[in-house]
């Protein structure tokens, strides 16, 4: 008959299933704020990520941190303040996320608003990211803003951001929420500011052509507004749009930037307020 004691022929203490189930609990708790952000954050919230790669992804980057980060106590875990900390990750994630999300929305403002000043609006698609129609111009700024933050490493750097953010503001740490709330205001203003500073170059010069067309056919009644301005709109539109390709990436580069900043403040003020 073998022995029962494991120590007896050499083997191995096991772990407990209590110690299990701690362990598993403490790892679910630094999940929360970087599946939050997965969730809300461009590219990696988009429909084109199934939400299964997305679950495994948070697993595999709270396997690599989950030993480098500070977590409470298990007794605080197993409390009723646990609600609070867990609202607080999902709602620390959520807000970095969205901020990226709100600010990466310029780019399909500009889009569309070029396409209606170029009689392209009609020219629409669904998005595979949000599921509604919009032109197709603005899917293609989105698609080349997405481009460009995954080549910068965009990515790369607002991960490193949200993982940082467990030595500024560990688990159950008291955070102001209202430097959450006032962040996700203030990223709305800069959005519009941001989508008109991508639209006015050719946006302004299509509405220049539209009051020379405009002038031409009053002049000239026998021309055809459909037949003259409508073609002519819409070639000095595409040639417009090829020659902004570089100046559209150096504006798209320096959002980006201000972008990330915006997020690391938002967590900074989170902690120090």
């Amino acid at each position: 008959m073998l022995p029962l004691d494991p120590s007896s022929y050499g083997a191995l203490p096991g772990i407990g299933m209590q110690g299990i189930m701690d362990l598993m609990l403490l790892f679910f708790t630094v999940s929360l704020r970087i599946g939050a952000f997965l969730l809300a954050a461009p590219f990696f919230g988009s429909r084109m990520v199934p939400l299964p790669i997305r679950i495994v992804f948070t697993m595999a980057l709270t396997l690599f941190i989950f030993q480098l980060v500070p977590y409470p106590d298990l007794e605080v875990m197993t409390s009723t303040r646990a609600i609070g900390i867990i609202w607080q990750e999902i709602s620390l994630g959520l807000s970095a996320g969205l901020v990226l999300t709100i600010l990466f929305s310029a780019a399909t403002i500009a889009g569309e608003q070029i396409a209606t000043t170029a009689g392209l609006s009609f020219a629409a698609q669904v998005d595979p990211n949000t599921g509604a129609s919009s032109p197709v111009l603005a899917q293609i700024f989105m698609l080349f803003l997405t481009t460009l933050f995954l080549s910068v490493n965009g990515h790369l750097v607002a991960l490193n951001i949200i993982i940082s953010s467990y030595q500024l503001i560990p688990i159950g740490a008291p955070i102001a929420f209202s430097v959450l709330v006032q962040t996700g205001i203030d990223a709305v203003g800069v959005m519009f500011a941001k989508g008109a500073i991508l639209m006015l170059p050719v946006s302004g010069i299509l509405l220049m052509v539209n009051i020379a067309i405009g002038a031409i056919t009053k002049s000239a009644p026998q021309l055809s507004l459909f037949s003259f301005g409508f073609p002519l709109t819409l070639m000095t539109s595409f040639v417009l749009v090829y020659l902004y390709v570089y100046p559209l990436a150096a504006a798209m580069q320096d959002m980006l930037d201000s972008t990330l900043q915006i997020m690391d403040v938002m967590l900074q003020g989170a902690a120090n307020g």
